[in-house]
């Protein structure tokens, strides 16, 4: 057996892993995609500032090429790919992205529209005017240096800082467990609130959104709902609207056009423009005329022309709500704080912020009074030097060297090392204008500035007035007007539909497999009713007169709700076919149409009952199967089915409180009538509740729901042997929900008779055609039968060995204009 090898470490694949990518994610949240928030700085953004700044690459020097930085980046600090580290640089010099861009850039840094930018060998850039109030005194040891990836060179951890750069510029990014979304902001603003903390420690959030109205885009535009604003201060995490500066203009002829010149922060303005391009071409509202990008060099212009007597608030209104002229934007401003990531509010990232520039200039103070200290010993020794100056020159020209000469100096007139060394580097030509009252002047200045920097360090008053006195400097230099209005509340959209659409009388037509289509009255009044487009085998289950400013609910077998506007329809010929509803929404394949109501409004006054095959029963408000967002994409629950056996098999729409009752039949042969009221109203998404006591292997055919104050309303069993039989159902004996019933056939000991369909015969009005599982079709007359007892099994129509087995019908005028069907 071999021996085990002492340097090989056993470990479970857990272990590792969960190390491995512990660490990983330690590395990208603190050194990749999360800000640090003393400098407001990701690791690659402050590497590229600061080597641009170490070549000198700034803003009183000429441009040089990017590729150069981005070498350096690499070489350097950074070892990464270089596309990432140029698309750094390039952010920090978009406009439209950055409230103060960082870098200055000559040649195509992209686009608003998402072009790209042109590639780093083409582009020059250097430091902008305000990236060097972040690497003021960067030179006095005024932040911590650590050695780079090669420990070739050192970099510094974060950067001075004369403004708090988290909150003027933001930033965005993604890591390992955490996101931030930080907006830009104002710089006068933050400056301004922050002067105001370390004036008022105690300051709240609320005080200081006095001075912090809120996020300030460079791509200005509208934010509504201050409550949401108030939360992303106060805990880090809140949800605000930003919608687009527009104004409507007024057109010679009675025209008017609406004009964007800002939009929201981060929308891609050739997406925006395309999309509702697309709206116009795709007429999903009427009377646009034009949609054009105006935009140049002056600024963003868009332009949307209407056509003549077009309301441009409605179109305005429905713009807002389904294209990006209007977006939420959530904040979520997580930063790195004492190395670690943490969600914060405006508070403490100013407070942050206040602890890192009093750390800036302690270490700035300590350092120059280290170096006035060193000189004013300098220039003591100096000033002592030229009053016995023919004594120095004689103990300096008897010394054998140097550091003979400096020894005798020290041994001699008791100078320091530090002085001997400066008066035996004096060049001799300095002894020309060498005053002894410059010297004496320069000392009292190095006096005065020693006491004032002793001073700062030994009183915190005096150390805030400098910070204050810098901030003010700052905000003077380089405050600019708010872009971006506030506004205090959201604005709810609705759009007029009447306003947007043409109104128009069509057809509506929706047929069993899943054809639907709107027809003009012309084309339809061109052919014969029964010309209608359809495939073989299918037929028409809803196809009515309606106008385009109404909608049509379809259910089908699986339970799903399918909502339509009529004039989202497509517009097609009577006699050609529909388009299928799989083009926009996925069914399954044995899922048909079952029901098609028309609707003018979702009134809570207004219910559905619907009743399943495995027995159970609910009813619904109509409010409920409003139009959710998703409604052009996918279908919404209509009922939820326990199994996957079990199906939607009727649907009722009642639109009054009257008194009703609900009649079910079951395969096997029992009907159970029992009054509607015992069925719970509940929600779309709910199973309902037991609707009728079932036999094993028995299930529900079908159910109808009818008003109990009338003398007659008539049903037709038709069974699998071809027996079609009349009942009027006001004469059922009423029992009680979920009971198993009583038997409405008469039971045969040999081939007994099962009921297939249940037909609502209303008052005897339609013909109607009933289809058998060998393609086959008969027509029922209901008038021409008798209402039969319980007993009754009826009269056949058809031979089940030659024409086959009933399983659907249809009415032959298909009219569900009534108040229930």
């Amino acid at each position: 057996m071999s021996e085990k090898r002492i340097e090989v470490q056993e470990l479970t694949l857990e272990e590792v892993m969960g190390d491995r990518f512990g660490r990983y994610s330690k590395y990208i949240i603190q050194e990749r995609a999360l800000p640090d928030i003393r400098d407001g700085l990701k690791p690659v953004q402050r590497r590229i500032l600061y080597a641009m700044f170490s070549e000198g690459n700034t803003q009183d020097k000429g441009f040089r090429k990017s590729a150069k930085t981005v070498g350096n980046v690499i070489g350097n600090f950074h070892p990464h790919g270089d596309s990432s580290v140029y698309d750094a640089m390039v952010r920090l010099s978009q406009s439209w992205k950055m409230r103060e861009p960082l870098i200055d850039m000559h040649g195509n840094n992209g686009s608003m529209d998402g072009d790209p930018p042109a590639a780093m060998r083409y582009t020059e850039a250097r430091l902008s005017k305000i990236a060097a109030e972040l690497l003021a005194d960067i030179d006095k040891e005024t932040v911590e240096f650590v050695l780079n990836f090669d420990d070739t060179t050192h970099e510094p951890t974060v950067l001075p800082a004369r403004y708090p750069n988290l909150l003027v510029n933001g930033a965005t990014g993604i890591s390992a467990g955490y996101a931030t979304d930080i907006p830009p902001h104002n710089i006068g603003e933050v400056i301004d609130a922050s002067i105001h903390l370390i004036s008022h420690p105690k300051a709240t959030t609320k005080e200081l959104m006095q001075f912090v109205k809120g996020p300030d885009f460079p791509t200005g535009g509208i934010i509504q709902g201050v409550a949401g604003l108030t939360a992303a201060y106060e805990t880090g995490k809140g949800k605000i609207v930003v919608r687009s500066k527009t104004e409507i203009e007024e057109l010679r002829g009675g025209k008017q056009q609406i004009v964007i010149t800002e939009i929201p922060y981060e929308v891609n303005k050739a997406n925006l423009v395309r999309k509702m391009d697309e709206i116009r071409i795709n007429r999903k509202i009427e009377g646009i005329a034009e949609v054009r990008d105006e935009s140049d060099r002056t600024g963003l212009r868009i332009v949307i022309e209407l056509k003549k007597e077009t309301n441009a608030e409605g179109i305005l209104t429905y713009f807002l709500k389904n294209t990006d002229l209007q977006v939420s934007y959530n904040l979520n401003m997580v930063a790195i704080d004492d190395k670690r990531p943490q969600q914060v509010g405006l508070k403490q990232i100013i407070q942050a912020y206040i602890g890192h520039k009093k750390q800036v200039i302690l270490k700035r103070t300590e350092f120059l009074l280290r170096k006035d200290h060193k000189r004013e010993h300098i220039v003591a020794g100096l000033i002592k030097a030229i009053s016995i100056l023919d004594d120095v020159i004689r103990v300096i020209r008897n010394s054998q060297n140097k550091s003979d000469a400096k020894n005798n100096l020290i041994t001699k007139y008791e100078f320091t090392e530090a002085q001997a060394e400066a008066i035996v580097s004096l060049q001799l030509y300095r002894l020309t204008n060498t005053d002894i009252t410059q010297l004496q002047k320069e000392e009292a200045e190095l006096q005065e500035r020693i006491k004032q920097y002793q001073e700062i360090l030994d009183s915190s008053t005096k150390l805030n007035n400098v910070m204050k006195k810098e901030l003010k400097e700052t905000r003077k230099a380089y405050a600019t007007d708010r872009l971006t209005i506030v506004q205090d509340k959201i604005e709810e959209l609705t759009v007029d539909t009447e306003v947007l659409i043409a109104e128009e009388d069509v057809v509506v037509s929706v047929t069993k497999e899943g054809y639907l289509k709107r027809t003009s009255l012309r084309s339809y009044g061109a052919s014969k009713p029964e010309e209608i487009g359809l495939r073989e085998g299918d037929y028409p289950v809803f196809s009515e007169e309606m106008t385009t400013l109404q909608q049509i609910v379809i259910f089908t077998t699986k339970g799903n709700v399918i909502n339509r506007p009529v004039h989202e329809l497509p517009d097609i010929r009577w006699k050609d076919l529909g388009h299928h509803i799989s083009q926009s929404i996925a069914l399954r394949q044995d899922e048909k149409v079952l029901a098609v109501f028309k609707m003018n409004e979702f009134s809570s006054k207004n219910r559905f009952v619907l009743i399943t095959k495995q027995g159970f029963i609910k009813q619904t408000l109509a409010t409920e199967y409003e139009p959710k967002r998703t409604y052009r994409s996918r279908a919404a629950n209509g009922i939820k089915l326990k199994t996957d056996d079990d199906r939607l098999v009727a649907v009722y729409f009642l639109e009054n409180e009257n008194v009703r009752d609900v009649f079910l039949v079951s395969n096997k042969g029992f009907g159970l009538k029992y009054p509607l009221d015992e069925v719970s109203v509940v929600g779309a998404n709910a199973v309902g509740v037991k609707s009728m006591d079932l036999k094993e292997d028995d299930y529900v055919v079908s159910g109808i729901v009818f008003e109990q104050d009338q003398k007659q309303y008539n049903a037709l069993l038709v069974t699998q042997r071809g027996s079609v039989k009349k009942m009027n159902l006001i004469e059922f004996d009423t029992i009680s929900r979920a009971k198993r019933g009583l038997h409405v056939l008469k039971q045969l000991k040999k081939n007994p008779h099962r009921i297939n369909l249940l037909i609502d015969a209303k008052n005897n009005k339609e013909n109607i055609t009933i289809i058998t599982d060998k393609q086959k079709e008969f027509t029922v007359i209901p008038k021409d039968y008798k209402v039969s007892d319980r007993y009754n099994n009826g009269s056949f129509l058809l031979d089940e060995t030659t024409d086959g087995i009933p399983v659907d019908f249809r009415y032959d005028q298909v009219v569900i204009n009534e108040s229930e069907h």
